[in-house]
C-alpha cells in the first residue's frame, strides 16, 4: 500500500535529524527558492507525524524545499498558511534510507540541455534573459553565458551534451561567437595534445583579434574603436581586459595612426636623425639586424658626487686596515654589512645614464614603440641611422665639396620623409614582392636561372645565405602581415598563374609515380610549374633591410614597371600616413598652389583626394598629371643600388637632398619612357 500524500501548512512542518544533507550551496539554496516563489514546490516532500502534536510532521526527505518556503514567507514573498505536499511515511525506520536515496541517485542536469532550456524559455515565452534570472534565482551573466554556449558549433555543443568536453572547454570555445571559428578550432584541435586546454582553446581563437588588455587595445582605446567601426566580441566568461576586440586590422590601422603622430611630435622634440615606429612593446630582431648601437657618453661626476666616491674608498681602506691588523678580530657582521652598503652606493654613484650629444642625436635612429600600460615611448636603444653614400661619378672638376648641396643633407629645406610604421613597411614589401614574385613566374627561363643561382650558392656557403632573399626548396616563407589580402593586380595575375597550372599527377599515391607522371607533362606545363614554384619563395623584405638590395636588383632586370601595376590608395598608402606627409607630396608633384588647394582638407578627405591625384582621376595641368601618375614611394621601387643615391630634382629644377620627397625626371636606364598618358616606367624617386 501507497503511503498518502496530503498537503500541510508550512508552519507544522520541521527539518527532521535524519535528514542524510547536512551541507548546501547557498547560490543553489537562492535559485532554488526563487523557483519555489515562482512554480510552487514541484516534487512532495518526505516526512514522519509528530508524537503528540497532531497534524505536524518532520521531514526527512526535502529539508532544501522547506528551508525555501519558510525564507520565502519570512520574506513576503510567500503566504503564510502556504501548504506544501508530503508523502508520509508509515515506518520510521525506512526514514534515513529513503532520504539517502533522494539525495544520492540525483542526476545532475546536463550543462547543454539546461543551455537549450533557457533558449526554448526565451523563444516560446517571450521571455527576456533578466526574466529568467529572476525566476530562476541566478545572475543575469550567468543566463547570458548559458544562452552563449546554446549557440555554440554544432560540433562543439554536441560534444559538450555528449560528455565529450567539459563546461570549461565549452565556455572557452564561447569565448567567442563566431561559430565558424569555434568549429575550425574544434576540429583542428581534435585529439591532440591540447585538445583539453583551456588557454590553448582561448588563443587559437583569439588569433587575428586582441584582447582588450593588449597594449594596442590601451593605447587606441575602446571608443576610439567602437567609433571607427571595431566590433567587440563580448566574453560573458571574463572582464573587460579578457573581452575580444576581433576586427584587428581596425585596431592595427588606429595603432598605426596614434603611433605616428607620437613618432612625429618626439621627431620635433627630439630632433633625431631618423624615427621608425613598431606597433609592438619590443622591436623584432630582423628590424635591427645590421644596425650599430649608439654610445652616448656617460656625464662628469659633480664636485660633491666626487667628494663622497673619495670618503667611501677612505672608509673602505680604514675597515680593510683595522680587519687585516694583527690584534684583530677580521671582519666582524658588522663590517660585512657596512662594506656591502657603501660598495653598492658607490656603484649606483658610478653608474650614470649615458648622455647623447646634439651631433650624436642628429645622426641616431629612434625606434618609437608602445609600453605595456598602452603609452607610446622611445624604445632606450639608438641606434647609428643609416646614411647612403652618394655614387661617385668622377667629376672632380668642381673641387669643391657641397657645392650642388648634396654633401650637406641637413641644409636643404625639402619635406622629410613620413614616418612609416613597422606594419605598413612590411605591407609595402609584401605587395612588392608580390609583384616581383609574378613576373619570376612569367619569365621561366629567369626563373631557371635565379633559382640555379640562389640553390647553388646557399649550398656552397655553411652560414650566411640571409643576402639572397629566398627561402628555396619551394617552401613560402612565413607572412610578415597575417592574412593579409593586397587586392592588387599582382595578387590577381598570381591567382590566374596558380589556377593555370597542371595538375593531373598530384593525385598519385607513390610518389614515382608522381614523379613519373610530372615527367610526362609537356615541356611548357613543367617550365610553369618551376617558374611558380621558384617565385613563391621570395621573402617580403621592406626597402633597405639585409636581402632588400637582390631583391631591387631581380626587379631591375626583369623591368618591372611598378607604376603599371601598383598605385598608392587610400588603403593601402595615404590613410597610414600623417597628413602634413601627404601635403608634402601634393606639393612636389604640383607645388605650393596645389598643396594650398587641399590644405583645409579633412584628413580622410585628403588621403582620398590623394588617390584620385596620383591614380591621374583629377583635373590638373599634363605636367602635374604626369608626375603624379608616375610617382611612387621607395619601398615599392626597384632600385638598382648604384642609383639609388643619384642626384634627385625637384620640379623647380633645384638639387635636393635625398630624403626628400622628390621627382627623379631622369628615365631609369632599365625602363621606358613616359608615354603620351603619363604611364610607363619607373622614372620617378620618392
Amino acid at each position: 500500500m501507497s503511503q498518502p500524500i496530503i498537503l500541510v501548512p508550512a508552519g507544522k512542518l520541521a527539518k527532521s535529524p535524519s535528514n542524510v544533507r547536512k551541507s548546501s550551496d547557498a547560490e543553489a539554496d537562492a535559485q532554488l527558492e526563487a523557483s519555489i516563489v515562482a512554480h510552487g514546490v514541484l516534487q512532495n516532500l518526505i516526512g514522519l507525524p509528530v508524537a503528540r502534536k497532531k497534524g505536524c510532521y518532520r521531514i526527512t526527505a526535502g529539508g532544501r524545499r522547506l528551508d525555501a518556503v519558510h525564507r520565502a514567507i519570512e520574506k513576503g514573498e510567500l503566504p503564510a498558511d502556504y501548504e506544501l505536499p508530503v508523502k508520509v511515511l508509515a515506518d520510521a525506520n525506512d526514514a534515513v534510507e529513503i532520504s539517502l536515496s533522494e539525495n544520492f541517485f540525483k542526476l545532475a542536469m546536463n550543462p547543454a540541455d539546461a543551455c537549450r532550456a533557457f533558449q526554448d524559455i526565451i523563444e516560446t515565452e517571450n521571455k527576456t534573459p533578466a526574466d529568467i534570472a529572476k525566476r530562476f534565482g541566478l545572475t543575469e551573466r550567468f543566463v547570458l553565458g548559458r544562452l552563449r554556449l546554446a549557440n555554440l558549433a554544432e560540433p562543439v555543443f554536441e560534444a559538450l551534451r555528449e560528455g565529450a568536453i567539459t563546461l570549461d572547454i565549452a565556455m572557452a570555445y564561447a569565448s567567442t561567437s563566431d561559430t565558424a571559428r569555434q568549429a575550425s578550432v574544434f576540429e583542428q584541435l581534435g585529439q591532440g595534445y591540447y585538445r583539453a586546454n583551456v588557454g590553448e582553446i582561448r588563443r587559437q581563437l583569439a588569433s587575428g583579434g586582441y584582447r582588450g588588455s593588449d597594449p594596442k587595445a590601451l593605447l587606441v582605446g575602446r571608443e576610439a574603436y567602437v567609433a571607427a567601426g571595431g566590433r567587440i566580441d563580448a566574453d560573458l566568461f571574463s572582464d573587460d581586459a579578457s573581452e575580444m576586440w576581433i576586427d584587428g586590422d581596425i585596431l592595427d590601422h588606429l595603432a598605426e595612426e596614434q603611433l605616428a603622430a607620437a613618432a612625429e611630435a618626439i621627431r620635433e622634440r627630439e630632433g633625431y636623425a631618423q624615427i621608425r615606429t613598431v606597433v609592438a612593446s619590443h622591436i623584432p630582431y630582423t628590424e635591427t639586424y645590421g644596425l650599430r648601437q649608439v654610445q652616448g657618453d656617460l656625464p662628469p661626476l659633480t664636485d660633491e658626487e666626487e667628494a663622497r666616491c673619495e670618503a667611501i674608498q677612505d672608509e673602505l681602506e680604514a675597515i680593510e686596515e683595522a680587519a687585516s691588523d694583527e690584534t684583530g678580530e677580521g671582519y666582524t657582521e658588522n663590517d660585512e654589512a657596512r662594506v656591502q652598503a657603501l660598495e653598492a652606493e658607490y656603484d649606483a654613484i658610478q653608474s650614470r645614464t649615458p648622455v647623447l650629444t646634439d651631433e650624436q642625436k642628429a645622426s641616431a635612429l629612434a625606434y618609437v614603440v608602445i609600453g605595456r600600460d598602452g603609452q607610446p615611448r622611445i624604445h632606450e636603444q639608438l641606434y647609428i641611422a643609416p646614411v647612403e653614400t652618394p655614387a661617385d661619378d668622377g667629376d672632380d672638376s668642381d673641387g669643391e665639396d657641397g657645392e650642388n648641396g648634396l654633401d650637406h643633407p641637413d641644409e636643404t629645406d625639402g619635406p622629410s620623409k613620413p614616418v612609416v610604421s613597422q606594419r605598413l613597411a612590411d605591407e609595402l614589401a609584401m605587395m612588392k614582392t608580390e609583384l616581383l614574385a609574378v613576373h619570376v613566374a612569367s619569365d621561366p627561363r629567369f626563373a631557371l636561372d635565379v633559382g640555379t643561382f640562389i640553390m647553388a650558392d646557399a649550398a656552397t656557403r655553411h652560414y650566411g645565405s640571409m643576402d639572397l632573399a629566398s627561402e628555396l626548396r619551394a617552401r613560402s616563407p612565413s607572412p610578415r602581415v597575417a592574412n593579409f589580402e593586397s587586392g592588387t593586380p599582382a595578387a590577381e595575375e598570381w591567382a590566374k598563374l596558380d589556377g593555370a597550372l597542371d595538375r593531373s599527377w598530384i593525385d598519385h599515391d607513390d610518389v614515382r609515380d608522381r614523379y613519373d607522371a610530372f615527367c610526362a607533362l609537356s615541356d611548357e606545363a613543367r617550365a610553369a610549374w618551376l617558374g611558380w614554384a621558384i617565385a613563391r619563395t621570395f621573402d617580403a623584405v621592406p626597402a633597405g633591410r639585409t636581402g632588400s638590395a637582390f631583391i631591387d636588383h631581380l626587379g631591375s632586370k626583369l623591368a618591372i614597371d611598378v607604376a603599371a601595376w601598383w598605385r598608392p590608395s587610400a588603403k593601402n598608402y595615404f590613410d597610414r600616413i600623417t597628413k602634413p606627409a601627404i601635403l608634402d607630396l601634393f606639393e612636389a608633384v604640383g607645388g605650393v598652389e596645389l598643396r594650398h588647394r587641399y590644405g583645409a582638407s579633412k584628413k580622410h578627405d585628403l588621403a582620398a583626394s590623394a588617390e584620385k591625384l596620383f591614380a591621374g582621376d583629377i583635373l590638373v595641368e599634363a605636367e602635374t598629371k604626369e608626375r603624379a601618375l608616375s610617382w611612387l614611394p621607395d619601398a615599392m621601387r626597384f632600385v638598382p643600388l648604384d642609383d639609388a643615391a643619384r642626384p634627385m630634382i625637384e620640379p623647380d629644377g633645384e638639387a635636393a637632398d635625398e630624403s626628400d620627397i622628390v621627382i627623379d625626371l631622369d628615365a631609369d636606364p632599365v625602363a621606358e619612357p613616359l608615354d603620351d598618358n603619363g604611364t610607363g616606367s619607373l622614372a620617378v624617386a620618392a
